[in-house]
């Protein structure tokens, strides 16, 4: 790869456009959207619009005005990009709240349907939150618990005690990915059902939920979503559960009628049910641009230009003596690569003080995000 090459790819992208949707300083090269996506240009805008007009002007009246139904409509937005229906997914709470109501319900109904059926399985080496969580969810639950097993031997794993296989989609170190329709398969035929984590692979790679059989899935908004830090999660439970599932966490917006201010709690139908306390309208607010900024782009020559910078970046990583530990078939990684290095901290900040930001995670990865 020579400079005059990458040149005359960049002048030849179809995406080059969309750059200018996106607030970066100048001399900064950024390859961390796989931690947190960049500034939309839009963005600025629409949170003042929401504090001056809508909070500011209109008071209370814009909870009639599309604050209310904001949870279901960003849902709809995100469908597309998970390979799912727009009534299958809901915006609000963080990943972990949404993750530890998914994991508390769909243990609570294979206990019911099966009593021997307890278990969270995972992966070694899944991203932390994940396993602390699964750990406060199985507390909730008589008799559950975690069971965490290396990678190879999660199919092996799959016993008839297990309840739910929890699985991050692409991992956060390596960019390993999983083969969706196959682990999902794989976990129904042994009797549990599958919960995806896709906060490092939606809005990275094609993923079609639906397509797989996916029971239940969560994930993040402020990586490759761009909607800020702090950006609301999002959950996805198939049709075929929503009136099966109990959220643990009831709370007056997921109510059956909310401002009827009964005692009692009636679930609301469909993905309403999952809500809890009121919507995040600041933050959704922001995140409507960044899912916005989807509309009309073709999702595949973003993932196919995610594959070629992952190639450029390989052949750069080899020269300079690095050691990458991401899978050359694009199949079976996300949109980021690492190199493991003894000094991959000095490395980051090397780069960083270049104006090439990147980042590390211990105790020696240095990520690349190509998207």
């Amino acid at each position: 790869m020579t400079l005059d090459h990458a040149r005359a790819l960049d002048a030849a992208d179809p995406l080059a456009t969309m750059r200018a949707r996106f607030t970066l300083p100048d001399g900064v090269i950024y390859l961390d959207g796989n931690s947190l996506g960049a500034l939309p240009a839009a963005t600025p805008a629409a949170i003042a619009d929401a504090t001056t007009r809508q909070w500011g002007e209109r008071l209370i009246r814009s909870w009639n005005e599309g604050w209310i139904d904001a949870p279901v409509r960003l849902g709809g937005k995100i469908a597309p990009l998970i390979g799912a229906r727009a009534d299958e997914v809901i915006v609000g709470d963080s990943t972990s709240a949404s993750l530890f109501k998914a994991l508390v319900a769909a243990v609570r109904e294979a206990a019911r349907i099966d009593p021997a059926r307890r278990v969270v399985l995972s992966e070694a080496g899944n991203f932390p939150t994940d396993l602390h969580v699964a750990e406060g969810a199985v507390a909730c639950v008589p008799g559950a618990s975690l069971r965490v097993v290396p990678r190879g031997e999660v199919e092996v794993a799959l016993g008839p005690d297990v309840a739910v296989l929890m699985l991050t989609h692409v991992h956060y170190k390596t960019a390993a990915r999983w083969d969706m329709a196959a682990v999902t398969a794989a976990a129904h035929r042994a009797g549990a059902l599958m919960l995806w984590d896709l906060s490092h692979s939606a809005g990275a790679v094609a993923i079609d939920l639906d397509g797989a059989g996916a029971d239940l899935a969560v994930g993040c908004t402020y990586k490759y979503l761009n909607g800020g830090p702090g950006a609301p999660a999002y959950l996805y439970v198939a049709t075929r559960w929503q009136d099966r599932l109990a959220s643990p966490l009831s709370g007056w917006m997921g109510h059956a009628e909310p401002f009827a201010f009964a005692d009692g709690y009636v679930p609301a139908p469909g993905m309403k049910r999952w809500l809890a306390g009121t919507p995040s309208v600041l933050g959704m607010a922001a995140l409507e641009v960044g899912l916005d900024l989807w509309a009309g782009i073709d999702r595949a020559a973003v993932w196919a230009k995610s594959a070629a910078l992952w190639d450029i970046m390989a052949e750069a990583g080899a020269a300079a003596g690095l050691e990458c530990v991401t899978d050359a078939d694009p199949a079976r990684r996300g949109s980021h690569i690492s190199f493991r290095h003894p000094h991959a901290y000095e490395l980051a900040q090397a780069l960083i003080a270049e104006g090439v930001i990147g980042d590390f995670r211990a105790p020696d990865i240095l990520r690349l995000g190509l998207t």
